[in-house]
């Protein structure tokens, strides 16, 4: 049971340093004063999803998804 606590917490801790590092690499949510005319809905703007930062955010939370199960795992290995 020790092995197995070893490994998790192994796989934990990659798990928290690539999340630091995924939502370092994105950029802010904040549009500036562009998003009071419009100017933020650029052809950029609306196919975020295929874009660098679209696949960004989706990595960013399947590991927030893994961070959380990670922790009650090992919350209940620990009792």
């Amino acid at each position: 049971m020790t092995a197995l606590r070893i490994v998790l917490t192994l796989v934990f801790i990659l798990v928290c340093m690539a999340l630091v590092a995924l939502v370092l690499l994105q950029e802010g949510k904040s549009a500036g004063l562009g998003s009071i005319s419009g100017a933020a809905e650029t052809y950029w703007g609306k196919n975020k999803g295929r874009s660098m930062e679209g696949t960004l955010v989706k990595i960013t939370k399947f590991l927030a998804g893994g961070f959380f199960l990670l922790a009650i795992v090992l919350n209940l290995t620990f009792i």
